[in-house]
């Protein structure tokens, strides 16, 4: 079991400010996502955790103790990397135990621990090969699995599948997801920029900008009640419409945002629909995606299965009762009356 707290943690280069008064509080057994654009911190405070970056000023609590200055191979955590960082001309099977044979672990103890992990993570048939005879999905595993036989208390992704195609991103994810239900007490903290990874596998997400938290919460608290306009604007795919002007001011507020699902197409007017044409479709079979120019920017609507529209139609979309986002001229959300 495994708690981590982050007060006024804060980490620079020089005179770059990197993270900024990071203050966050980790469950034992949470799995947590970090997500943000690039450059925003979520790596270096990932790395902050485990010990590969200093921290320059605040602290870091593992299990109610601080461990600031504990060296990384002291703080009971694993890293899983984007590289993997596989040992080339190690098989499979020693890149697994070379962490247990460094420890002095009796072979047959080794043999009994890798065996466990390989069945776990579906590796018995490729113990004896080289990274190198192994797909992207296979070698991430091998990584997953020489951190899981260290039997480390908290584990640490860093956008573990940004180098696998689309289709092995979906198995290796799904692996994820089995590994931590499997491990229930283990505490894992993912990196990623992927909302679909960051929306199915996090019990909550921490949304980082600019080296600070923007809001933290369960995925659907997030989709559902961003609490500024750059957690609406980044999480959900495609993202939620932020509209100023005249539909803002109907609902008195300063932006108002929109997903894409809950706009009604039509092509007649109404009270309180936004006139536009539809500049370009995304027909995906389940979904069709509307890209509708107008007065405010292009505003994105979502229809079921397949559209009526074509590219050239004049539309006009009219937002749901009772799905809107009211945000201020500071951008933070406004509650409904």
């Amino acid at each position: 079991m495994a708690d981590i707290k982050l007060t006024n943690l804060n980490k620079s280069y020089g005179t770059v400010h990197i993270l900024k008064d990071v203050n966050l509080d980790i469950k034992s057994g949470e799995f947590m996502v970090f997500v943000g654009p690039s450059g925003c911190g979520k790596s270096t405070l990932l790395r902050s955790i485990c010990g590969l970056e200093s921290i320059t000023s605040g602290t870091l609590e593992i299990d109610h103790a601080v461990v600031n200055e504990v060296p990384p191979s002291k703080r009971g955590i694993a890293m899983v990397f984007q590289s993997y960082a596989l040992y080339p001309h190690m098989s499979v099977y020693e890149n697994i135990s070379f962490a247990l044979e460094n420890q002095g672990l009796p072979k047959d103890e080794i043999k009994k621990k890798v065996e466990k992990v390989a069945e776990m993570l579906q590796l018995t048939p490729y113990l004896t090969r080289l990274p190198k005879a192994l797909s992207g999905g296979q070698r991430q595993r091998v990584a997953i699995g020489r951190a899981i036989v260290r039997g480390a208390k908290v584990f640490l992704f860093d956008e573990p599948l940004s180098n696998l195609d689309a289709a092995l991103r979906v198995q290796t994810r799904m692996e994820i997801a089995k590994l931590k239900r499997s491990m229930p007490n283990t505490t894992m903290i993912y990196v990623t920029h992927d909302q679909v990874e960051a929306m199915t596998l996090a019990d909550r997400i921490v949304v980082l900008q600019a080296g600070k938290v923007e809001q933290v919460g369960t995925p659907m608290e997030l989709y559902e009640r961003p609490g500024n306009t750059f957690v609406a604007g980044f999480i959900g795919s495609p993202k939620m419409n932020l509209i100023t002007g005249a539909p803002a001011e109907r609902a008195k507020c300063k932006t108002l945002g929109v997903r894409p699902e809950h706009f009604e197409i039509a092509t007649k007017s109404s009270a309180g629909t936004i006139a536009g044409t539809v500049e370009y479709m995304e027909v995906l079979g389940s979904d069709s995606f509307v890209y509708v120019t107008t007065d405010h920017g292009v505003i994105t609507a979502r229809e079921n299965g397949r559209t009526a529209v074509k590219p050239g139609d004049a539309v006009h979309l009219k937002p749901m009762d009772g799905q809107l986002h009211r945000f201020d001229e500071n951008g933070k959300r406004l509650e409904s009356k």
